[in-house]
């Protein structure tokens, strides 16, 4: 198989079922937040994490590669099909459970951070700011994706700065308040 179908060259791609959009529309835009999210998480994972922060990421990338299907689903005619294609209120609660892990290690924020630090939680920081990007281009999105989609978002980005927090603080680099 080869890795270029030439279909996409007028400017259309599929979404799942068959369907033809235009590679600006809304839908697709918001995959593709959601593609450039999973690539800073992978260039986050390529630093040097300690085992619990590279599990949290690697678990959101699979999750990640379920919203960019739902997204790319809006009749949900594969989430019923392939469990691994689903992002679910057990997801967003993991997400809460990693958060409130990390955070109960890091002092109490006070103020306001100036993103930075060590490269890995400047990047953390990066694919916070993508994360919610795409959060809202998910929430633009007509007819609306289902919520759980919005939620997993949402506590994400909790995740993505909790996560960078802890890079920070675990290599004892002090954060710079605003």
């Amino acid at each position: 198989m080869k890795i270029y179908t030439k279909t996409g060259d007028t400017g259309e791609t599929s979404l799942f079922g068959g369907a033809r959009v235009r590679k600006d529309d809304p839908r697709i835009d918001a995959c593709g937040e959601v593609d450039e999210l999973n690539a800073w998480i992978g260039l986050v994972l390529s630093g040097d994490l300690d085992d619990r922060v590279a599990d949290a990421l690697e678990r959101v990338q699979r999750d990640l590669f379920a919203l960019g299907a739902q997204l790319a689903d809006p009749h949900d005619r594969l989430a019923p099909r392939v469990e691994k294609a689903v992002v679910d209120d057990p997801g967003v609660e993991r997400l809460e459970q990693h958060i409130d892990f990390f955070d109960s290690q890091l002092p109490p924020l006070r103020k306001f951070i100036l993103a930075g630090g060590a490269g890995e939680a400047a990047a953390l920081h990066v694919a916070r700011a993508v994360c919610r990007r795409a959060e809202r281009r998910i929430v633009a999105l007509d007819p609306p994706v289902d919520r759980v989609l919005v939620r997993y978002v949402n506590r994400l980005s909790d995740l993505l700065f909790v996560l960078a927090r802890a890079v920070n603080h675990r290599r004892r680099i002090p954060e710079t308040e605003w």
